[in-house]
C-alpha cells in the first residue's frame, strides 16, 4: 500500500504572507470599484476596459488583444463591451484587414469618460497601494507580482514539451 505524501503545509511566516495576500485580492477590487462606481459610474473592469483601449494605438485594439490586457475571457469582456457600447463610449467593428477580427474602439466621448475619471482613480490607487509603500518596497511588489504572474502561467498554462 502506497502512503500519500504529506502536503507541503505553509509555514507560520508564509500563513501570515498568505492572509495578508488574500486580503488585499479580497479587500483591494471592492475598494477601487467603490471608488469608481461613486466618482464615475463605472466598475473597476469597465474602467479597465476604457483605460485599455485609451493607451492604444488609435484608441483600437481586436477583443482578444483587449481581454489578455485586462486579463478577462473574451465572453465577460463582450458583455461588459457591450454595455460600453450602449453608454457610447466604445464601438465595436469588423477588422479591415480580417473581417474575423472584431475591433473594440474607443469613442470621443468613451475618451473624454477616460480623462474624467482617470485622475480621482490614480488617486485612490495611489492612496490604497503606493503611498503606504517606500520606493524600495513599490519595486518589489512589483517583482513579486511578475514572479507570481509567472508561476501562475506556468500552473495554469504549462508549455507542451513539443516545438
Amino acid at each position: 500500500m502506497e502512503s500519500t505524501p504529506e502536503p507541503r503545509w505553509l509555514s507560520d511566516d508564509e500563513r501570515q504572507a498568505w492572509r495578508s495576500l488574500v486580503g488585499v485580492m479580497m479587500r483591494l477590487p471592492a475598494a477601487l470599484d467603490a471608488q469608481l462606481q461613486r466618482d464615475a459610474g463605472l466598475s473597476h473592469f469597465e474602467y479597465m476596459v476604457l483605460a485599455g483601449l485609451s493607451e492604444a494605438p488609435d484608441r483600437t485594439r481586436r477583443m482578444s488583444e483587449l481581454a489578455g490586457f485586462i486579463e478577462s475571457g473574451l465572453p465577460r469582456l463582450s458583455q461588459v463591451v457591450g454595455r460600453l457600447e450602449k453608454r457610447g463610449w466604445v464601438h465595436r467593428s469588423p477588422d479591415p484587414s480580417d473581417g474575423r477580427i472584431t475591433l473594440a474602439i474607443l469613442t470621443e466621448d468613451g475618451w473624454a469618460k477616460v480623462v474624467h475619471t482617470a485622475p480621482g482613480h490614480v488617486e485612490a490607487v495611489r492612496n490604497l497601494v503606493f503611498d503606504p509603500l517606500t520606493k524600495a518596497q513599490c519595486r518589489q511588489l512589483g517583482h513579486i507580482g511578475d514572479r507570481i504572474m509567472r508561476a501562475i502561467d506556468t500552473f495554469c498554462c504549462p508549455r507542451s514539451g513539443a516545438g
